[in-house]
């Protein structure tokens, strides 16, 4: 069988300016003169891991340990110093979210927004406007800025756009961490339908709790390299004990 996801040998560099510089005119002739000083950094060192379909695959690490880094070459956001990332599949990304929104527009403008930003046509948004909105259970602030909403406002409409669909492959960066208990219990049960029906989950949590219920395959980075890849309570065991 074929991976969903195949990360082969990536690692990610990036390049961090090591001086001070006391304004943006200062740091560009700097720049220009070649008078910058930066230190690499790598996020990520020779990652290799695969995703089956079905599988509900989570990560874990401290933060810094390049969980997010690895999520954003997935999802296509980076490209990788080295190494490749194949994926056989449509993904619906809810890494930073509310990246495709415009806080400035009301919600009901970004439930289109961000509809188009993920593929989806006006026809479609149209026939799942009510499910949308009957999920995030904004109905009284559709026609209120975002940038009036707090963040749990804004994610419970993200978490709501991006699962209205059936996508190959979903990856959540600590998405269900947002609102409150229940929404969060609301999250679980969405994605949980999503595993029945064949999609493939990557998941980021702090809690391990999460992990444990949710996934059937983990992998635990630190400081960007793999410790231990394998089923959920052996590494979740393995991580645990080791902080």
């Amino acid at each position: 069988m074929e991976p969903m996801v195949s990360v082969k040998n990536v690692s990610m560099r990036f390049n961090l300016a090591t001086e001070k510089v006391d304004s943006l005119k200062e740091y560009l002739i700097k720049f220009a003169k070649g008078n910058l000083k930066f230190e690499e950094f790598w996020a990520l060192n020779d990652v290799s891991i695969d995703i089956m379909p079905g599988d509900v695959y989570g990560l874990v690490g401290l933060n810094g340990s390049g969980k997010s880094t690895l999520l954003k070459t997935i999802a296509g956001v980076l490209k990788p110093t080295k190494g490749s990332v194949t994926v056989n599949g449509v993904i619906a990304p809810l890494i930073e979210l509310g990246a495709g929104f415009d806080m400035d527009l009301t919600a009901r403008e970004n439930i289109y927004l961000n509809g188009a930003v993920l593929g989806y046509s006006k026809k479609y948004m149209d026939e799942h406007f009510r499910e949308i909105v009957d999920f995030s259970e904004l109905h009284n602030f559709l026609d209120v800025p975002l940038k009036n909403y707090s963040s749990g406002m804004v994610a419970r409409i993200a978490f709501a756009i991006a699962t209205t669909t059936k996508p190959d492959i979903l990856i959540a960066d600590e998405i269900l961490s947002v609102g409150d208990y229940t929404f969060q219990e609301k999250c679980e049960n969405r994605m949980k339908e999503l595993m029945s029906d064949g999609t493939t989950v990557i998941l980021v949590s702090h809690s391990i709790d999460q992990v444990r219920r949710l996934c059937n395959k983990v992998t635990w980075l630190e400081h960007g390299n793999v410790m231990m890849t394998g089923a959920t309570k052996e590494v979740c065991d393995a991580y645990m004990s080791n902080y």
